[in-house]
């Protein structure tokens, strides 16, 4: 009987055994692709902030988030997104303006009863800085002073701050005195009253990069690299050394649309370092955002306009955490799953909680970075996008360029001069080729100048009334997309209608001109600026404009230093390696190719990209004598036919005239 009960025992204890080897041995949900462990060693609710790896490989709505406990049990969790209260924004309930010798004094009943953060003016002056002080009073009578020296502008770049802050206070009264003893008044047409939004929503600040930096005419574009996808961004900081600096600032996004992709501005502002006159420096350097950044990039662009170029020495970024909260019944191991294109979003019945989750203190726990599940096939970068796609026949395309890449995976590749000058405008006629099959891509079209040096030669031309300078300005290809041209002058003080044009030829060979451009060029002694920024009416049809002005009764104008700028265009694509990898274009009767990578850009967006490059152009095609022509340059052709038929008619007309007979012999 002992026997037996020990038997019993020992087959019980093996049971549980081998169940418990089971169960942590149980396998995880094979559709994942990415496994977080961590530990938990209490019970109940918990709230953890989600690292940005998680969030960098999971699906910008979280769609494919899941939790498991140690057992494969599905734990039903809720997302939590904290986010700034809206504030509470109002006009004054009444203001009064009165100008003195030396201010402008600003008295505002607030109407509110709650605590008072900032004040914005309104104005229609459009050039100006001064100083403010801003003071408080319950009654209207006894007044504080709560702020000092505060900045308000506006520039002629469009930089602007009217915005007047100070340590947020109840208060029934608000007079705000403007400095006007170092400039003229301005006027004032309103007052806008900013409640504070109370407790603040916490933020985190994140090491990001600037990974390409590029000073276009009159702008400094930054390319910052988030490190992760699919963050909430809710502040941008910019480092400078500058001592005194205004400038207007934009922040974009890429954005995939109809068949390319181009850039989205998402945010605007103003960052600036003052010294109004006596009163000490003032800066404002960060620009709030608040948007849910899908791609790692964040473009931003500095508008510097007749200034140099902002030092921008790093950038920083701070964004919302989002926190998962779930009820933990048990200690042990806990496994945050990701990387699921294809499930659909959980929906959890977390009613019968009935707590308040906002009252759940966050954990400390730290969360590792994702790791492979090793239940999943691992599958390669931009699984869902095919390396090669249809089989082409090249014999109508004109150009080709072998292209080398330094690793396989995502690919962006910059079209040069070549492309841009022999390509459909439209770049439908771009094909890039492994072999003889197709590679799949994507157009990116960028806010990026390159600057091309023409050659420029100058004449000055008295037959005409009053004088005539022109430029011959003369560029290494023809049909450029260039949308700029800029020069600098050395006169010191001039005003002059500017025209921009081409000659080019009809096709019955008459010149014409095919105006660029005009505008009023207005430079006076006290400019910092002698450059002149002409934007041109669309791509250029040969390689040669004209820029013309007229001098009336004055010296003709110096101008030197000529360029031309281009928007940068990319192909973004993934390949394997670069073996018989090519670029082909030069096709006039081809449409758009229609490929289904339009449906994962988005991967392409947020993958970590390599830049590709092209060798030599190779040409494929026999140039025929119509494609030797130059656009505009006139209708050769046309002439050529004429005159074969001119040579036909006068034969006809020879052969049905008399032929004239033989005099008669006497």
């Amino acid at each position: 009987m002992k026997r037996n009960l020990n038997f019993l025992l020992a087959l019980a204890f093996g049971v549980f055994t081998l169940a418990m080897f089971s169960a942590s041995a149980a396998p995880l949900p094979s559709a994942w692709q990415h496994n977080q462990p961590f530990e938990i060693s209490t019970t109940g609710l918990v709230k953890i902030n989600l690292p940005v790896e998680t969030l960098d490989a999971a699906r910008p709505a979280l769609e494919d988030l899941r939790l498991y406990d140690d057992l494969s049990n599905e734990i039903p969790y809720v997302i939590e997104r904290p986010m700034p209260r809206p504030k509470l924004v109002q006009n004054a309930k009444s203001s009064q303006t009165s100008l003195n010798a030396d201010n402008t004094v600003i008295t505002l009943e607030t109407g509110l009863s709650t605590a008072i953060g900032s004040v914005t003016l309104e104005s229609p002056s459009t050039d100006f800085i001064k100083a403010v002080r801003v003071e408080s009073s319950d009654d209207g009578n006894n007044w504080q002073t709560v702020a000092d020296g505060q900045p308000i502008f506006r520039q002629p770049s469009g930089a602007s701050q009217f915005e007047v802050s100070f340590p947020a206070r109840i208060a029934k009264w608000l007079r705000l005195t403007v400095d006007d003893r170092r400039s003229q008044p301005i006027p004032f047409t309103g007052a806008v009253v900013h409640a504070t939004e109370g407790t603040p929503a916490p933020t985190e600040t994140i090491p990001v990069t600037i990974s390409e930096r590029n000073e276009n005419p009159g702008e400094t574009r930054l390319v910052l690299n988030l490190g992760a996808a699919n963050l909430d961004v809710a502040s941008v900081r910019f480092e400078t050394t500058d001592p005194l600096f205004m400038r207007r600032v934009s922040i974009a996004v890429p954005k995939i649309l109809e068949d390319y992709v181009g850039e989205q501005n998402i945010g605007r502002g103003t960052i600036y370092r003052v010294a109004v006159e006596g009163q000490a420096s003032s800066e404002k350097l960060s620009m709030p955002l608040e948007a849910l950044v899908h791609s790692r990039q964040l473009i931003l662009l500095v508008y510097n306009g007749d200034s140099p170029p902002l030092k921008v020495s790093s950038v920083s970024v701070e964004r919302r955490p989002l926190q998962l909260v779930f009820l933990a019944q048990k200690p042990g191991v806990y496994n945050l799953l990701t990387g699921n294109a294809r499930c659909s979003a959980p929906r959890y019945d977390l009613a019968a909680m009935k707590l308040n989750l906002k009252d759940v203190a966050i954990s400390a726990i730290k969360i590792p970075p994702p790791v492979e599940n090793p239940d999943f096939r691992a599958p390669e970068v931009l699984s869902g996008v095919e390396i090669q796609g249809a089989a082409l026949n090249v014999a109508d395309w004109r150009f080709r360029k072998p292209v080398k890449i330094s690793s396989g995976g995502a690919q962006q590749l910059e079209l040069d001069l070549d492309v841009l000058s022999r390509a459909q405008p439209d770049f439908s006629d771009l094909r890039v080729l492994q072999g003889s099959n197709q590679v799949p891509y994507i157009i990116e079209r960028t806010s990026i100048n390159r600057a091309i040096s023409p050659t420029v030669q100058s004449t000055n031309d008295s037959r005409y009334s009053g004088g005539l300078s022109r430029w011959t300005i003369v560029f290494p290809k023809s049909n450029l997309p260039l949308t700029r041209l800029s020069c600098i002058t050395t006169s010191p003080l001039f005003q002059r209608n500017i025209l921009l044009y081409e000659e080019l030829l009809d096709d019955r060979g008459s010149a014409y001109r095919r105006e660029l451009g005009s505008f009023l060029w207005v430079q006076t002694p006290e400019q910092k600026s002698r450059e002149a920024l002409l934007p041109l009416n669309g791509a250029l049809k040969g390689n040669q404009i004209f820029l013309e002005t007229r001098n009336d009764d004055n010296p003709p104008i110096k101008l030197e230093k000529f360029a031309g700028y281009y928007l940068v265009t990319r192909i973004l694509f993934k390949t394997a390696s670069d073996e018989g990898l090519s670029l082909y274009y030069g096709n006039q009767n081809v449409s758009q190719p229609r490929y289904d990578l339009s449906l994962v850009a988005g991967q392409l967006l947020s993958a970590d990209r390599k830049v590709a490059s092209t060798l030599d152009e190779e040409r494929l095609k026999t140039t025929s004598w119509r494609d030797t022509q130059t656009p505009g340059t006139g209708g050769v052709l046309f002439w050529g036919i004429l005159a074969v038929v001119v040579v036909v008619l006068l034969i006809v007309i020879a052969r049905l005239l008399p032929k004239q007979q033989p005099p008669l012999n006497p």
